[in-house]
């Protein structure tokens, strides 16, 4: 299902990226996405075990692993999504009535080419491109 993990993720991601050398915390973060530190923090962990964060022992803050023009936003999504799939189908619908025996079917394909573009933009797309447009 869709929710907000990505934008936050981006959002983290064009902090740091946008104040390069400087030690981002996760409570100043926080601040700016207007959230918990504890989210922040969850989502900043998917990111480095992705590879797209680093830190260092014993300093607060944390930096991009790559140049903003190397992550793309594919990457950053696989990182904080948990499930493989945008779209759930509900399970078990009726399998007497005609549109309930066949609706699983028919969303699985309308779902994957959705599932698919998304990717593909996604894939087109990195922090790089966030920047410019949130400074232009």
């Amino acid at each position: 299902m869709v929710n907000s993990r990505l934008a936050v993720a981006i959002h983290i991601l064009s902090l740091i990226a946008s104040n390069p050398g400087k030690q981002i915390t996760s409570d100043y973060i926080a601040g700016s996405v207007n959230t918990n530190p504890v989210v922040i923090r969850r989502i900043m962990s998917m990111l480095k075990k992705a590879g797209i964060l680093k830190t260092r022992a014993g300093v607060a803050g944390t930096a991009l692993a790559r140049k903003p023009s190397d992550i793309s936003l594919l990457e950053v999504y696989k990182a904080v999504q948990i499930q493989d799939e945008l779209f759930a189908i509900h399970e078990q619908p009726n399998p007497m009535c005609p549109i309930g025996k066949n609706i699983q079917s028919t969303l699985e394909d309308v779902f994957f080419d959705a599932q698919r573009a998304l990717e593909n933009e996604l894939a087109n797309k990195s922090v790089e491109d966030i920047l410019q447009h949130l400074f232009t």
